[in-house]
């Protein structure tokens, strides 16, 4: 069994955005209890023991947490890569430069569209010219910028102007990334699902900018599963190299996996109650899909189970309520007619355009922060935040 190299922390799902492309689960209010400072540290100092090098800090908006100058500082301690991902929303330079000197790595900002009216719609807040802003500091300050992109049926007519965009904010990589459909994204699929001539005109699009700007930005495009001919492997197999933690502490080896374990009756381990190795290396959760013994057919004789892994086990449980399904991506899969039926009706000529979303509800942060202590022990006291952050991914 391999160690993993990267954790994603996803540190409060608090956000007043409303994306309604948003993975985060549907039950915000299930995750108000979040970690305390020193949890997360805890939390941080058992990964890299276990052989993790990546930490990626995430939500909702990580810039919430009045304590993310300290978490960063304390992964630099350990020898961790650190990556923020955000809306940029709330990173001011006297922010911005205190997480440069605890040793920040990278930033990865969000963008919903190129165009400012477009933009604050999807977000559901004003916030492109704050963003902009955010992209011209994290430059100043040296660091390389990742623009992060979600595509769908809203947006992606505009990925030329995206990428010029991209290039006048002086971004080294864009990634350019259909929507998955879990959370709120999975509300809103019938109305984000993109068309195929959207797509193809999107990938001609994309084709043409890395021929002309060559090395000057790195551009990555992920086509929608649904458009696939076999999934993705995703997260290189099932709590393989990669997990995650959540704000009140449960592991999953995928982000989405939140409603997957609940049904097999698998409640995540916390990490209040568990170490981390236990998590990786015992738990029923992270145990349950490792390998191909669970595999049915036609995954388990398919010459690309050691490709794919037999797809995604939440979009499986998704769309068919049994997470053990070869995914319904796979054109093998005999549940592949419920990904042809979601085509067919994004590809519908008499369909209405531009329906109703159903946008991301809102978290607001008035959890009372656990302080210091054993294992399952705590004590509380409130927290007040003075600012208002969006979410960043």
């Amino acid at each position: 069994m391999d160690k993993p190299y990267g954790l994603l922390a996803e540190l409060t799902y608090a956000c007043p955005l409303q994306c309604a492309y948003c993975s985060n689960p549907l039950q915000l209010d299930n995750y108000r209890d979040e970690l305390s400072t020193e949890e997360w540290q805890r939390v941080f100092a058992e990964a890299a023991d276990l052989g993790v090098l990546q930490l990626h800090l995430s939500g909702g908006e990580p810039l919430q947490r009045h304590d993310i100058v300290d978490l960063v500082q304390y992964a630099t301690q350990l020898g961790l890569y650190t990556n923020l991902i955000t809306s940029g929303i709330g990173l001011s330079t006297r922010r911005a430069e205190q997480l440069r000197d605890a040793g920040l790595d990278h930033v990865q900002l969000s963008i919903q569209a190129d165009d400012q009216a477009l933009s604050d719609q999807i977000a559901g807040t004003t916030s492109f010219e704050r963003k902009k802003v955010a992209a011209r500091l994290i430059k100043q300050l040296g660091w390389p910028l990742t623009l992060n992109v979600v595509l769908h049926r809203r947006n992606i007519d505009r990925i030329d102007r995206t990428l010029d965009m991209a290039v006048e904010m002086g971004a080294d990589r864009i990634e350019l990334a259909n929507t998955q459909y879990a959370g709120w994204a999975a509300h809103n699929r019938d109305e984000l699902l993109p068309t195929r001539d959207q797509l193809e005109r999107a990938e001609a699009v994309v084709r043409e900018a890395r021929e002309r700007l060559g090395d000057k930005i790195e551009i990555i495009y992920v086509i929608p599963d649904y458009y696939s001919k076999y999934p993705k492997p995703c997260m290189d197999g099932w709590a393989s190299r990669q997990f995650t933690v959540v704000p009140n502490g449960e592991a999953l080896p995928c982000p989405a996996a939140h409603d997957l374990a609940r049904s097999l009756e698998l409640a995540p381990a916390t990490v209040r109650e568990h170490s981390l190795e236990w998590i990786w290396e015992d738990s029923p959760l992270f145990q349950q899909y490792r390998g191909d013994a669970w595999m049915p057919d036609p995954c388990r004789s398919c010459f690309r189970k050691d490709i794919d892994f037999g797809g995604c086990r939440c979009q499986a449980f998704a769309l068919t309520g049994d997470a053990a399904r070869t995914d319904p991506v796979c054109h093998l899969s005999p549940d592949h007619w419920l990904v042809e039926a979601a085509v067919a009706t994004a590809n519908d000529p008499m369909r209405p355009q531009d329906g109703s979303l159903i946008p991301r509800s809102k978290l607001i942060r008035t959890k009372k922060r656990t302080t210091a202590g054993t294992r399952g022990k705590s004590a509380t006291t409130p927290v007040q935040l003075s600012e208002t952050i969006l979410k960043g991914a």
